[in-house]
């Protein structure tokens, strides 16, 4: 951590999965439309689940620029990976600056649901223990983790 941000050591592997997980979750909230999806369902839940006419009228008026700061927030993590291949020979460090880490947490949090949706995870663990979207799950809950940790300290400065 630095005064101005969180520092995060970030292996270039991990950096380019994560990477390629931000491109897929970009181009799903670009590609698919209203309903279609229930990952962007579960993105954007019911304000009134007890009422169906309510809820759609909310969704009309907030879907769309919803997923649009989730898109916006997305960028600003695509940004900062691709950062790490601007020092070469440094070790591999991810430096997010104070205002970047809101946007990283929502980011992460946003794909670990996507990935719930697929798995077919609401309150129990995954059906299938052997489904390698698992460990891609658990892996962002772990460097979710570790940000929060990161940005708890990084507030308490």
């Amino acid at each position: 951590m630095t005064g101005s941000g969180i520092r995060l050591p970030m292996p270039s592997i991990e950096a380019q999965n994560l990477t390629e997980l931000v491109s897929q979750f970009l181009d799903l909230l670009r590609e698919t439309g209203v309903g279609e999806d229930a990952a962007l369902n579960r993105l954007t839940p019911a304000a009134y689940p007890e009422d169906a006419d309510a809820s759609a009228e909310f969704a009309d008026a907030t879907r769309a620029d919803l997923l649009d700061r989730r898109a916006a927030d997305a960028r600003v993590v695509q940004a900062g990976l691709a950062s790490l291949g601007e020092k070469p020979g440094l070790p591999d460090e991810l430096v997010i600056s104070a205002p970047e880490v809101d946007p990283w947490l929502r980011t992460l949090a946003a794909l670990r649901l996507v990935i719930a949706s697929r798995l077919g995870i609401e309150d129990e663990p995954a059906s299938d223990p052997e489904d390698p979207r698992l460990g891609v799950y658990e892996w962002l809950g772990y460097r979710l983790d570790l940000l929060v940790e990161a940005a708890d300290e990084l507030d308490e400065v």
